[in-house]
């Protein structure tokens, strides 16, 4: 293997949302460069950063029904029992729910945590409190998919813009139906996805652990499986 296809190779491939912002970056860069030569090594790290924000790396998904695989890079900020956001239509009782907290350094582009047809997508704005607060949940600008399984249990999953964030984007549609591991949207800059399981399921990750979008497991859906397969020591 040459060393030009090798280094192609360590690189992840970047999502087309970020081919602009990237442009922009590097645009920025060199008017800046050419103003005040210092300020051109600052806006090149700025845009090595706006790449590295938009990578989209190839993930290797357990297709097994009975788990429920992580949506999002980052780390897993709460592990509980919640009511799942009315416009879901998901019902007043609380499920179990997982979150996971993005930083601008995680891969944002989400995948679907369980195999299934998107019965319902519901956008509803809101406020920019820091993703990590509990309140984000109800107050922030958010982006709700419900996914029905094959079996008529559903999972709800809860795009949740942050502090920085200010724009979330779904790649799917109503009626679609889709893998556990397709993607199915994006958020830019910073934010935290939710995950609400029907009853009897069982988490399989703690709280402060990290997840990998597609390939972490964070559930066991059937209840089956008690033994956590992350733990934080």
């Amino acid at each position: 293997m040459s060393v030009v296809k090798s280094i192609q190779n360590a690189i992840p491939p970047i999502h087309p949302e970020g081919h602009k912002f990237i442009a922009i970056f590097a645009a920025a860069t060199l008017i800046l460069g050419w103003l005040f030569a210092p300020l051109f090594w600052i806006g090149l790290i700025l845009t090595v950063w706006c790449a590295l924000f938009f990578r989209d790396p190839v993930r290797v998904t357990a297709v097994t029904p009975n788990l429920v695989i992580s949506p999002a890079d980052g780390r897993i900020s709460s592990v509980g029992q919640a009511v799942p956001p009315k416009e879901l239509g998901l019902g007043d009782e609380p499920r179990l729910r997982i979150c996971v907290f993005m930083n601008v350094f995680d891969v944002h582009v989400n995948r679907v945590p369980v195999t299934g047809k998107i019965t319902r997508i519901a956008y509803k704005p809101g406020k920019f409190l820091n993703a990590e607060l509990d309140k984000a949940s109800e107050d922030n600008e958010r982006n709700g998919i419900v996914i029905e399984r094959q079996d008529g249990r559903t999972v709800g999953v809860v795009q949740i813009a942050g502090l920085i964030a200010r724009r979330i984007l779904s790649f799917t549609r109503e009626g679609e139906s889709l893998t556990v591991g397709d993607r199915f949207g994006l958020i830019r800059f910073g934010s935290r996805v939710d995950v609400y399981l029907p009853q009897g399921a069982t988490a399989l990750i703690a709280e402060g652990a990290r997840a990998i979008a597609g390939e972490t497991v964070l559930a066991d859906i059937d209840g089956e499986t008690k033994t956590p397969f992350v733990r934080v020591s």
